[in-house]
C-alpha cells in the first residue's frame, strides 16, 4: 500500500514497486489520509504479522528532527511518524515484518505548492542552485530509489542525500 501516490515520492515508489512485481494499493488526496497513516499501517501490518512476513516503508522526514519555525505542525507530525516507525520496528522485531522509515529532506515535489510555501527560500529553489543561500531540492526518483532499496534490504531507517544526512546528524546532536 502506498499513500500519497499521485505525485512526488509516493508516485515514484509506486513505480519501483510495480516494476518489482508487487501488488499495489495506492491511496492519495483523501482527507482521511492524515489520520489514515497509523490506521492503515495497523490494518495491513496485522495481516503481515499473521503471515510472518512483509515490508512496511513509512515516509517520515528529516524535518522531524528539528523545530519547524513556520512549519510547526508539519515538523511535529513528521517527528511523530519518525518516532512511530522506530517503535513499530521494535514491536515487530523477529515477526518477519520489516519497518523502514525513509527520511528525505526538501524534494522537488508539489509539497511546497500545496503547503503555500512557494514564497519561502526552499519553496522557490529548484533542482539547481538559484541564488546564494538556496540549495537544490532532491529528485523524487532518487529519494524513492533510496527508500525502496532500503525497504527491500529490511533496513530500519534511511536518510536520503548526503546534505540531509549531515543535517539530521547535526540536529541529533
Amino acid at each position: 500500500m502506498i499513500t500519497g501516490a499521485s505525485s512526488g515520492i509516493g508516485y515514484e515508489l509506486a513505480i519501483f514497486c510495480a516494476k518489482d512485481g508487487f501488488d499495489l494499493v495506492v491511496v492519495a488526496d483523501e482527507p482521511e489520509i492524515e489520520q489514515g497513516t497509523v490506521y492503515l499501517i495497523q490494518k495491513v501490518g496485522k495481516d503481515m504479522r499473521a503471515r510472518g512476513h512483509g515490508r512496511i516503508l513509512i515516509t517520515g522526514s528529516i524535518a522531524g528532527y528539528t523545530p519547524g519555525t513556520y512549519n510547526a505542525v508539519y515538523n511535529a507530525s513528521k517527528a511523530f511518524i519518525d518516532s512511530f516507525s522506530f517503535a513499530l520496528r521494535a514491536e515487530l522485531k523477529d515477526s518477519g515484518v520489516t519497518v523502514t522509515c525513509l527520511m528525505p529532506g526538501a524534494t522537488e515535489t508539489e509539497f511546497f505548492e500545496r503547503a503555500g510555501m512557494e514564497d519561502t527560500e526552499i519553496g522557490q529553489s529548484k533542482k539547481e542552485d538559484t541564488e546564494i543561500g538556496q540549495s537544490k531540492k532532491d529528485d523524487p526518483v532518487d529519494v524513492a530509489k533510496v527508500g525502496f532499496e532500503a525497504m527491500m534490504k529490511g533496513e530500519g531507517d534511511v536518510v536520503s542525500g548526503f546534505k540531509n544526512k549531515v543535517m539530521s546528524t547535526v540536529a541529533s546532536v
